[in-house]
């Protein structure tokens, strides 16, 4: 038997507290930043990590193909920000075991392992310096699966740059590369020259600038077959500046890109609507822009029967004898949803749920409260209008049974009945809620509710 969820209450006001300052999330940050680094003294690390909170450390991750300038740029951010410059070249030069492991790769011209590297550079961050003055990793990762490890790890960049050129442009770069000898800094003999004479002097033509590009195409097959995955492990985070512009320029773009603080704030919202309204469309439009995560409650169940949690094998029980999955454990398959760790990144939009009052009373006492809440408000006449004509489209040839025709109409009709006797509990549970005009072409109730999202929750 089944036994019945009993959500965590929280007071109103103090949920709407901790959404407005952040506390929920920055509790997750810390307890998952003391579970993965399990330092020595708790205390301390935590009054560092609150310290931290009001300052702002660069963690960034400075991506793009070869040749495209990110060493150069690397550099000059560190020097001004005095954060750590994290190469794959430097950590090579680690000195720990998972270096010498590394090295060895190296030796033999190999690949070194995605797990090993992953290792490599969480050894390297957790170090003092990078810790207390933050760090750049330069081209680092450089798989999609590099990406979501170090992101299961506990490393997690503020800010991510990926900086983009065109081929010829690149290839063009790649022929004028120069390497003073001395410091291994890079310059071009025409895009980023020494600005000291003696350097300009002693500066090399790049070995690999002889090949006749060669080295470069090979490289940018690598980053091609990957900057898809790794851009869509960052997508939330990430800002692409073209780079085919003078150095200073873009140096100024991706400053200023830095100084931005994104807003900690995680998105979580709810749309509610008659059937026909168009919450299911608008979620995915939401979704796409943000990078949220699309919940459908009408889908959830679907997804449980796939899990192999233990909700997931209760959802299956009830489904594989045609039996009705009680309310209790909806509730529970969406709370694990939204306890997942894309949700709690990035943020959600639910959708098609609550199914009643009492959904809707427990969403708004759990942790996973929304923080904005839209009504799409459409009248019943074109309510019905929308979705019979939905349904009656369904059957390709346009011709259903007059029968199945009445079980769509009157099916329709209790949706709508329903939804609008909850109507006025659900105003009350979300007195906050912003009421959109429903009624209009799908582009411009998207642009009513996008601007409100901008203007009250200052998502990003």
């Amino acid at each position: 038997m089944t036994e019945s969820v009993q959500p965590l209450r929280v007071p109103p006001q103090m949920s709407i507290y901790a959404d407005q300052h952040n506390i929920i999330h920055l509790v997750q940050s810390m307890v998952s930043s003391l579970a993965v680094d399990q330092p020595e003294d708790p205390i301390a690390y935590l009054l560092h990590l609150l310290q931290e909170s009001s300052v702002h450390v660069p963690r960034v991750v400075l991506l793009g193909p070869p040749a495209v300038g990110k060493t150069t740029l690397a550099r000059k951010l560190c020097a001004d920000v005095k954060a750590v410059h994290v190469t794959m070249e430097k950590l090579l030069e680690n000195q720990s075991e998972l270096g010498e492991q590394a090295r060895q790769y190296a030796l033999k011209q190999q690949e070194v392992p995605d797990d090993l590297l992953v290792d490599l550079i969480q050894e390297r961050l957790k170090e003092s310096d990078c810790f207390n003055t933050g760090w750049v990793l330069d081209g680092l990762p450089q798989t999609r699966l590099q990406a979501r490890n170090l992101q299961q790890g506990g490393v997690i960049p503020k800010h991510v740059v990926l900086l983009a050129a065109a081929e010829d442009v690149l290839l063009e770069r790649h022929r004028g590369g120069l390497t003073d000898p001395l410091t291994g800094d890079v310059y071009h003999e025409t895009f980023a020259q020494p600005t000291d004479d003696t350097v300009r002097q002693r500066a090399e033509r790049r070995s690999d600038a002889l090949d006749g590009g060669l080295s470069l195409r090979a490289g940018l097959q690598r980053y091609c077959c990957e900057v898809t995955g790794i851009s869509s492990a960052y997508r939330h985070i990430l800002k692409t500046v073209d780079a085919d512009q003078p150095p200073l320029d873009v140096y100024q773009q991706v400053v200023a890109f830095l100084r931005t603080r994104r807003c900690s704030r995680t998105p979580r919202v709810l749309l509610l609507g008659p059937p026909g309204s168009g919450k299911r469309h608008q979620a995915k439009m939401l979704a796409d822009k943000y990078k949220m995560v699309d919940v459908c409650c009408s889908d959830l169940l679907e997804w449980a029967q796939a899990d192999q949690s233990p909700v997931g094998e209760e959802v299956r029980s009830y489904l594989r004898h045609s039996r009705t999955v009680p309310s209790s454990v909806v509730l529970e398959v969406l709370q694990e949803r939204l306890n997942r760790v894309d949700c709690s990144q990035r943020g959600w939009i639910l959708h098609h749920l609550p199914c009643d009052l009492q959904h809707a009373q427990h969403l708004a006492h759990s942790l996973n409260a929304p923080n904005r809440v839209f009504f799409l408000e459409l009248i019943d006449e074109v309510c019905f209008h929308r979705r019979a004509s939905k349904r009656s489209t369904a059957d390709p040839s346009g011709n259903s049974p007059s029968r199945e025709y009445d079980i769509n109409t009157r099916s329709v009709t209790y949706a709508i009945e329903v939804y609008r006797t909850q109507t006025a509990g659900l105003q009350c549970v979300f007195p906050d809620g912003v009421h959109v005009d429903a009624d209009q072409d799908p582009q411009s109730v998207f642009d009513a509710i996008d601007k409100q999202l901008i203007i009250q929750t200052h998502m990003y």
